[in-house]
């Protein structure tokens, strides 16, 4: 017997709207009603009844768990916990009054909750200030870096499903000729059409409009995204499920790492890919060119490999802009990376800019006697017509000196002879008194006067 109890779920379908790139109207054609009708729901001035919740779960493939969910209810419960702020505890908010304002006015609850969040993020930061080398609070990219870490950035029902796919690719002649298979087209339009955007799901009209400005690793980079996302949608919300994270934007991020690591596991399955690096001594440029990748799709790539049995070097991968900021971090090697401020400047990634397309190799040295082994690069992203920036970045990939013998960078070298950079963790965390690059003294260390005397290093530090 079908359930007739109503729901009401606005904010929900918005959101899915938007996600998948639909207007009202075509919403409404899709689930045949008007476009006043879905503006009314989206609103919550019309409830979502269970015969419409089943054909726009059928419509776009949707899992009925994500759309059933008590939203209103959800909502109520955060916003009461919000109002709970003593900031609040002088005015009068009957139980009654939330729940209505939850109900009817989700945008107003959402925009409450965010002011909160906000809120709590600044006096968060002002804490950390008075208390020098506090943990991380609830940061959602620091929070997804953490999930991917705790895993070494290895999720083999992810790389199991991959591999299988990557095969039925290959037999239908590739990933465009499945997806035709699959009732969608492929397209590839100039920018103007494009909109600023490089991938774009028309669901209305089943076709992918892929930005045409694209190289072909770009290409069947976004190719494989657009099916990591689809194809192994459930996989994907399998383990996202499994979790609790302390904010939306955290499992949004790890969602889109898992999607990134999926469309990999793709591109370059397991099996086939570990073998190659073996006989390839790791050579990165050599398996781009096998694979058809780019640079830093493949060193990401090298990052995975964790299958029991079948591991390969484990390495950590760095990303940074021309300021040092870092725009991601993966870490199967055990790196101390610092969890605030930027990485050593003594660290070759950040000397690569002026050198494009040259592989800087570097030994490393950290304050602890841990050595580890440096493959630096320059990568650019963007461009592909006039007018469009290009953005440049720099990647390190590094793996601990005793696996160092493996890679053809570091071929014929001891790794105990070999002479090493000595680096910190990061300023406030080294403790090397003769640093010349020093930005900034370290936590615990009193900073000497230089009335009478100036060293070479920007600071002379007292004794621990």
């Amino acid at each position: 017997m079908v359930d007739n109890r109503s729901l009401y779920l606005g904010p929900r379908i918005k959101r899915l709207r938007r996600e998948l790139g639909l207007t009202q109207q075509a919403m409404a054609e899709d689930l045949a009603i008007s476009p006043s009708y879905v503006a009314l729901l989206e609103r919550n001035q019309r409830p979502l009844t269970a015969p419409l919740l089943l054909r726009l779960a059928r419509t776009y493939k949707l899992d009925m768990e994500d759309l059933a969910a008590e939203e209103g209810e959800d909502y109520a419960r955060r916003v009461a916990e919000v109002l709970r702020d003593p900031i609040f505890s002088d005015i009068d908010l009957p139980a009654l009054e939330v729940a209505d304002l939850a109900t009817n006015f989700p945008g107003v609850s959402e925009a409450l909750l965010r002011l909160h969040g906000a809120y709590l993020r600044e006096q968060q930061a002002l804490a950390e200030q008075r208390v020098p080398g506090a943990e991380e609070g609830a940061d959602p990219v620091a929070e997804a870096r953490r999930f991917v870490a705790r895993e070494r950035n290895h999720f083999p029902d992810l790389d199991a499903r991959a591999e299988a796919l990557a095969a039925e690719i290959a037999e239908a002649g590739g990933a465009q000729e499945f997806l035709r298979k699959r009732g969608l087209r492929v397209r590839f339009l100039p920018p103007e059409v494009m909109v600023d955007t490089i991938r774009r799901y028309d669901r209305h009209n089943e076709q992918l409009l892929i930005d045409d400005t694209l190289d072909a690793a770009g290409r069947a980079w976004q190719l494989a995204i657009h099916i990591a996302y689809t194809v192994m949608r459930s996989d994907i919300a399998r383990i996202v499920r499994a979790e609790t994270f302390a904010s939306q934007t955290a499992a949004t991020l790890v969602r889109r790492a898992l999607a990134g690591y999926a469309a990999a596991a793709i591109v370059m399955p397991y099996d086939k890919f570990q073998r190659a690096a073996e006989s390839r001594r790791y050579d990165i440029e050599a398996l781009a060119s096998l694979f058809g990748t780019s640079f830093e799709q493949t060193a990401h790539r090298l990052t995975t490999l964790g299958r029991p049995g079948r591991e390969g070097v484990p390495f950590f991968f760095i990303r940074v802009d021309q300021a040092g900021n870092v725009s991601k971090r993966l870490d199967g090697a055990g790196f101390p990376f610092a969890a605030h401020g930027g990485s050593c400047p003594l660290w070759s990634v950040h000397s690569v800019f002026g050198r494009p397309g040259e592989v800087a190799t570097q030994w490393l040295e950290l304050p602890d006697g841990q050595r580890f082994f440096s493959i630096a690069r320059r990568v650019t992203s963007g461009g592909g017509r006039w007018g469009r920036p290009q953005v440049h970045g720099a990647i390190a990939l590094a793996c601990a000196a005793e696996h160092a013998a493996k890679l053809v960078y570091a071929q014929g070298v001891d790794p105990r002879a070999a002479p090493a950079t000595p680096i910190g963790v990061t300023c406030r965390l080294c403790h090397r008194a003769a640093c010349p690059a020093r930005a900034a003294p370290p936590i615990g260390r009193e900073i000497l006067p230089d009335d009478y005397r100036r060293a070479a290093e920007p600071f002379t530090l007292g004794e621990s």
